[in-house]
């Protein structure tokens, strides 16, 4: 696949990745919060649902840290309310480090959930027969292999991590911090190969990794997407049925 279209699939999938995970992480607190009316209480089952997501993506960070050398204290995936309102799931604290590796740790989340989805999703799920029949525009068949999908082993399981683990891989702000001054120094590092004349040489080297991570990303950030399709009508309308039976809304 030329590189061009590689990086158009990643941004077709990674906007309504980042709208449809914002979404649902409100909505479904909003549903916690009309069946027990209680901010605390909700707040606490939501980091519940979440817990596998969670593991995983703090887990990664400390994996991360010390697999660049960078010192790790506490450990917790409980949640806490920030004073700027915002709600945190968890935490790893690590050693003050150079921009290099605390952009490693940073992206570890990413890096661990597209791999956990990838291997769910092609693994136990099979949804590599369904994403085929997707492109090849045939109906019958892409219906046949969804409910394939649904008729596999523990498929509720699965599709309850893959669910947890894709809406909680992307980085939070304090995990990109360090991410522009390390592009920024990709940026220059590059343009000062190309005046030296070796800039054909470096996209020899780099294209098939780079063409390989944009394309697994891509298909991780897919994978989510149908999945949070899929799970957003079923929220919406329990949420709208608790809003009926209860009386009250949830404005977000």
């Amino acid at each position: 696949m030329p590189t061009f279209l590689s990086w158009l699939w990643l941004l077709a999938a990674f906007v309504p990745l980042v709208l449809l995970e914002r979404w649902i992480h409100r909505h479904l607190q909003g549903i916690w919060l009309l069946l027990f009316r209680s901010p605390d209480v909700a707040t606490v089952l939501y980091a519940v649902v979440m817990l596998p997501g969670v593991l995983v993506h703090e887990l990664s960070h400390w994996l991360m840290a010390t697999l660049v050398g960078a010192r790790t204290g506490r450990f917790s995936v409980v949640p806490e309310r920030l004073p700027d309102g915002t709600l945190r799931l968890g935490f790893v604290e690590t050693e003050q480090t150079d921009v290099f590796r605390e952009a490693l740790i940073g992206a570890a989340p990413l890096l661990a959930g597209c791999g956990v989805v990838l291997a769910i999703g092609f693994g136990p799920l099979g949804v590599g027969p369904a994403g085929e029949a997707l492109v090849r525009g045939d109906g019958p068949g892409l219906a046949q292999n969804l409910l394939a999908i649904m008729a596999a082993p523990d498929a509720w399981v699965w599709i309850y991590l893959l669910f947890t683990v894709s809406n909680s891989m992307l980085p939070s702000a304090s995990d990109r911090r360090a991410w522009l001054p390390v592009l920024a120094f990709a940026a220059v590092a590059a343009g000062g190969l190309a005046l030296l004349g070796l800039g054909s040489l470096v996209q020899q080297v780099v294209t098939g990794p780079v063409e390989a991570a944009i394309q697994t990303l891509a298909a991780a950030f897919t994978i989510t997407v149908a999945l949070d399709l899929a799970a957003a009508p079923a929220l919406w309308l329990l949420e709208q049925g608790l809003v009926r039976v209860t009386g009250l809304r949830v404005e977000y």
